[in-house]
């Protein structure tokens, strides 16, 4: 038997998990050393490899942090508030509308007022609600007197969206309007060629189904029948 108080030779896998908590260990210089155990003492002695960390993405919380002080685009200046998004953070269909108008800017929550109500209506028509659904904006603040986003614009808020489409990965995109649909096919076509097919969107391929914008079908309620098939 070894004497107890000689220090231990320790196997090589031993050895690298000692070294790895930071642990000295001792080796006995009057043994001769064999190339294998060369070897090994190199590797022991040699740092773990680093594993790889990937960069940590934003929770909600700091996303909508984040979108509350965007200063990206001039949009930023004339703000009331910013419009991050609305609904169940665990929602399957995510409906992705064009840009806050004046009341959404007021309130800071997507798709209120007159056109929100209506868009609550044809949630409830396909067997849904305002609260097991997640709304969100391709942009997150108004433009002045409600004009259409730029694409500079729509570029500054890009990542902000990406970021939402990946916390939530919904199972259906609900594209509401034509500048929704333009920026998630990246496309010129109209709403009217877009519809009455399923699209999809991403790497991942998520199905998405593009409609109508409320706003339009209040000005076109004839076209309203179209939108419940959707």
């Amino acid at each position: 038997m070894a004497d107890a108080s000689e220090p231990r030779l320790l196997e090589p896998r031993r050895r690298r998990i000692l070294y790895a908590m930071g642990i000295d260990y001792w080796v006995r210089r009057d043994l001769p050393a064999s190339p294998c155990a060369v070897a090994d003492s190199v590797e022991a002695r040699q740092p773990p490899p680093r594993a790889f960390t990937p960069a940590v993405a934003p929770g909600w919380e700091q996303l909508q942090q984040a979108v509350s002080s965007c200063s990206r685009c001039e949009l930023s200046h004339s703000r009331r508030h910013t419009v991050f998004g609305t609904g169940d953070q665990s929602a399957r269909v995510m409906v992705i509308g064009e840009a806050p108008g004046e009341e959404e800017d007021r309130q800071g929550i997507p798709f209120v007022g007159r056109a929100g109500g209506l868009l609550n209506q044809m949630l409830l028509a396909a067997g849904l609600s305002r609260e097991t659904v997640y709304i969100a904006n391709i942009l997150k603040c108004r433009p002045p007197g409600n004009r259409n986003p730029s694409p500079q614009e729509a570029q500054a808020c890009h990542d902000y969206l990406q970021q939402q489409i990946r916390l939530l990965q919904p199972q259906v995109i609900l594209a509401v309007g034509g500048v929704s649909a333009a920026n998630l096919l990246q496309t010129d076509r109209s709403v009217g060629s877009l519809r009455g097919r399923i699209h999809h969107y991403g790497a991942s391929g998520i199905p998405l189904v593009v409609t109508y914008h409320p706003s339009y079908l209040l000005r076109r309620p004839a076209e309203k029948a179209k939108t419940w098939d959707d």
